[in-house]
């Protein structure tokens, strides 16, 4: 036998790997999935129907940023077109994971886990932010769902207020990235373990040059390991863990 047969009959009697579940632009997201037709649907129609929220927010930020330690911020405006178009593009990924060949819900789980469950959409839970630059973006070991780290790197900790008082998450990048077009904000809440998804839930965030944000808690989602095992998922830093309720986005799926 040679040497590299020898090597491919060793790989051959492991164990399969698990599924790795990268974050937001990689190819398959921790529920970013990899029907790549269907999922840049999903992806356009959310971005369509939050365009408007995120410019107005912009500028609300930029004028309130000084205020945001003593004040709760401004309402978010109430958007009937921004509810269908977020309620549609929930729809659109509903089909996907039905139907796509890659979809992260096994066959004979679909019919009890879909459609997924969310809170109703609340133009409130979506509120202006401050990204606050790091200097150095340090590294962080992310703990995963599979028990194996998963380097990250901390691009900076994004301030808004919530529920009337100022909080704060940390936005992440896989480490060695070298654009930085979106932010990974994996968060918990004191929802997580009740009526959402106990390892917690994530965000995507397009990255801005003003470093004012829009985090829109509606866009919410659970990572892959929520509906498949197989998935290795990053948990939330405890830096993440928001100590109050978030009632919005996607809820946990069935048991």
């Amino acid at each position: 036998m040679t040497r590299s047969s020898r090597r491919n009959a060793g790989r051959s009697a492991r164990t399969p790997p698990r599924k790795r579940a990268r974050r937001g632009p990689r190819v398959v997201a921790a529920g970013k999935i990899a029907i790549r037709g269907s999922w840049r649907l999903v992806r356009l129609q959310f971005k369509r129907s939050t365009k408007t929220l995120g410019v107005r927010f912009a500028v609300v930020a930029l004028a309130a940023a000084p205020l945001v330690a003593c004040s709760s911020g401004p309402s978010a405006p109430d958007d009937s077109t921004y509810i269908e178009e977020l309620s549609a593009a929930r729809a659109v990924k509903d089909t996907a994971f039905r139907e796509g060949p890659d979809s992260p819900i096994p066959a004979e789980k679909r019919d009890a886990i879909l459609p997924l469950p969310y809170y109703p959409i609340d133009p409130n839970y979506a509120v202006p932010a401050v990204l606050r630059l790091a200097e150095e973006r340090p590294v962080f070991e992310m703990l995963t769902s599979s028990g194996e780290p998963r380097r990250m790197q901390l691009v900076g900790v994004l301030e808004f207020t919530l529920h009337g008082e100022t909080r704060s998450l940390g936005a992440f990048v896989e480490d060695g990235a070298n654009q930085v077009t979106r932010l990974f904000v994996p968060f918990a809440d004191q929802t997580t373990g009740k009526d959402t998804y106990s390892a917690g839930r994530y965000l995507d965030i397009y990255s801005t040059t003003t470093g004012y944000y829009t985090i829109d808690f509606n866009a919410a989602y659970n990572p892959y390991c929520a509906y498949n095992a197989t998935f290795e998922c990053p948990f939330p830093p405890s830096s993440n863990r928001l100590a109050t309720e978030v009632r919005a986005g996607e809820k946990a799926p069935p048991v």
